[in-house]
């Protein structure tokens, strides 16, 4: 284990504090740690080879944007082979917060969740993205007849 030392402003020491008193870290040291790792986790590209995913779309946009409610509607359609699920929540008079369900090719499921997250009126949105091997098998379940259908392994 390496010993490193580090200068850190006092506001963010004392929100540091705070984290680790709210999840009761036993020292300093553990909880840089774990903060470390998410952040090098956030970071981080995708493993090499990996090209399919699961991944999970929240934006907040202004429904009153011009017609972006059905631009949204219509770009979810035109991707049906990427959203498996999404459900809207209304937020207030002005916003709403959309949650969706990607799967596919990790390239057209970011390349699709950025070409939403840069319409005009979407204020907030982002894009987790989980690596997963999608696989297409055709068996039966119980006395059923065998049919084709995904099976989604996260790795």
């Amino acid at each position: 284990m390496q010993r490193i030392t580090i200068t850190i402003d006092d506001a963010l020491m004392d929100e540091l504090d705070r984290l680790i008193a709210s999840r009761g870290y036993q020292n300093r040291s553990e909880a840089v740690r774990d903060l470390v790792r998410a952040g090098l986790l956030q970071t981080k590209s995708e493993p090499a080879g990996v090209t399919q995913c699961v991944a999970s779309l929240a934006c907040v946009y202004d429904r009153k944007t011009r017609e972006l409610p059905k631009r949204l509607a219509n770009a979810f359609q035109d991707h049906h082979d990427l959203c498996v699920a999404s459900m809207r929540v209304t937020l207030d008079h002005e916003s709403c917060m959309e949650v969706a369900v990607h799967k596919g090719a990790t390239g057209q499921v970011k390349s699709f969740a950025e070409s939403i997250i840069v319409e005009r009126g979407v204020r907030y949105g982002k894009l987790t993205v989980i690596p997963a091997e999608i696989e297409t098998d055709r068996h039966a379940h119980g006395h059923g007849r065998a049919h084709a259908h995904q099976h989604i392994r996260v790795r």
